[in-house]
């Protein structure tokens, strides 16, 4: 399970963070100033992200990135009520991932921490392991096919994306706004269906082949993940 750093000295940001990553499939860690979001990073050895927010008791958010990236490339998402491009150009320059600009929607951080945990090394073993399985279903990632009990598992280019994201992230629960920002990389409105029908073919397809178990489980009001 991958493990995420959320320093913000407002409680209740914070914890609305912890909270909703948690959901989500992350663990989860918080600091609320600059000196214990500093000794965190550098005793936490599995850490695998930083949220990090500007205005920070004891040291700046500024500090706190340049110390980080003396020691550390650990990917860093600024969340900051600093709007400006200057501000948002100078957090990249000093080794910032990602910017996001309060107040922000958790369904857009939870997209952004996604996008900068693939592109991170930290990344490197899913990114690199060919074959992806669970129950009887298995996704051969070179030659981008599937199959279910061993025999061909027909899909669209998006099903496939949508299947090969979920067994990448077994634990996570993924809301429909995430899946398909990841998956066709535009944004997501809340009348859309298109997750929906897409999400009912995959069933509908995996059921043919084995009807003896359930693959993916809808969590009522929150989304999608594989059923337990």
């Amino acid at each position: 399970m991958r493990k995420i750093l959320a320093v913000e000295d407002d409680k209740e940001i914070n914890r609305l963070i912890c909270d909703y990553l948690s959901d989500s499939g992350y663990a989860t860690i918080s600091a609320e100033n600059g000196l214990d979001a500093i000794r965190i990073i550098r005793e936490t050895a599995d850490l695998d992200l930083v949220i990090l927010d500007l205005m920070l008791p004891f040291k700046s958010g500024d500090m706190v990135l340049q110390n980080i990236r003396e020691f550390s490339d650990i990917p860093v998402i600024i969340v900051s009520a600093k709007s400006t491009v200057q501000s948002k150009i100078d957090a990249i320059r000093m080794g910032a991932d990602d910017y996001i600009t309060k107040p922000f929607d958790l369904d857009e951080l939870l997209v952004r921490v996604e996008a900068v945990l693939r592109r991170s090394k930290g990344n490197t073993y899913a990114e690199n392991t060919p074959l992806l399985t669970y129950k009887n279903l298995s996704l051969d990632r070179n030659s981008g096919t599937a199959t279910v009990c061993g025999n061909p598992l027909v899909l669209t280019s998006k099903e496939y994306a949508i299947l090969e994201l979920m067994l990448l992230n077994p634990k996570k629960l993924f809301s429909k706004s995430n899946l398909f920002e990841s998956v066709w990389n535009e944004p997501y409105f809340k009348e859309d269906t298109t997750v929906k029908v897409h999400m009912s073919n995959i069933r509908n397809k995996l059921k043919k082949l084995d009807n003896s178990q359930e693959y993916i489980e809808t969590v009522w009001g929150m989304g999608y993940k594989l059923a337990d």
